[in-house]
């Protein structure tokens, strides 16, 4: 008997556990609601674009944007290993 009783439980198993995860899945769901609040206390957080957007607009208001630094400017905080590696010692 034990055997006809695994094979129906093996042939039917998605018709018995969707409507149980179903009905787990709904109890969660309204037990996080109800834990949590209701969604109208939520505040809508800003994304790390966006809040990196506005910071480098801050930065930006204050400062001119003709002057900016030359190419051989910004090449002086770079390593002066990695640079000179291939070049000979004459320039």
């Amino acid at each position: 008997m034990w055997p006809l009783v695994w094979t129906a439980m093996r042939t039917y198993a998605p018709y018995v556990t969707f409507p149980v995860a179903l009905v787990v899945g709904a109890v969660g769901y309204h037990l996080e609601w109800f834990i949590r609040g209701t969604p109208k206390t939520w505040v809508e957080e800003k994304g790390i674009q966006e809040l990196r957007d506005e910071r480098k607009l801050q930065e930006q208001a204050g400062m001119d944007g003709t002057q900016v630094l030359s190419l051989k400017d910004k090449l002086e905080f770079t390593p002066k290993a990695a640079l000179n590696r291939n070049r000979s010692e004459k320039s």
